[in-house]
């Protein structure tokens, strides 16, 4: 698998303090801040995003280019309970999506989706993961 990009917003940013971002700094670089159009719901201590049609709907997060992806991924799936060979029955699903670096850049990078109903659960108005848990 060639170098890829992942857009994280949740956990696995840098200043999450998530115990899995080692990972990423071991095996990615840092490309930038970047956004997502999607909308994000709290889920529990961590967020689930959908995507929107909605151009406001913007969701906070950063860009990473993965120096080995068939190694990073596997472990990243286990991670955010994504299931490619099921993913009926998973809570989360990788899919390339296009993202938009701070800089106006637009590339492709893997985002985890959440694939569960989000009728219940809470919205994060500000798309912003970090913002939002700090209240």
């Amino acid at each position: 698998m060639k170098a890829a990009h992942l857009f994280v917003y949740g956990t696995l940013r840098r200043r999450a303090g998530s115990a899995m971002h080692p990972l990423l700094a071991r095996h990615a670089a840092f490309v930038g801040e970047a956004s997502y159009q999607g909308v994000m719901y709290k889920v529990g201590r961590y967020p689930g995003v959908v995507p929107s049609r909605n151009s406001s709907d913007q969701v906070r997060g950063e860009v990473y280019r993965l120096r080995q992806p068939a190694l990073v991924l596997p472990q990243l799936d286990r991670y955010e309970q994504c299931r490619p060979d099921l993913p009926e029955r998973a809570e989360y699903i990788r899919e390339r999506q296009a993202v938009r670096l701070r800089n106006g850049k637009r590339l492709t990078a893997w985002v985890y989706l959440y694939n569960r109903p989000v009728e219940r659960l809470p919205r994060v108005p500000s798309g912003d993961f970090l913002k939002a848990a700090r209240r």
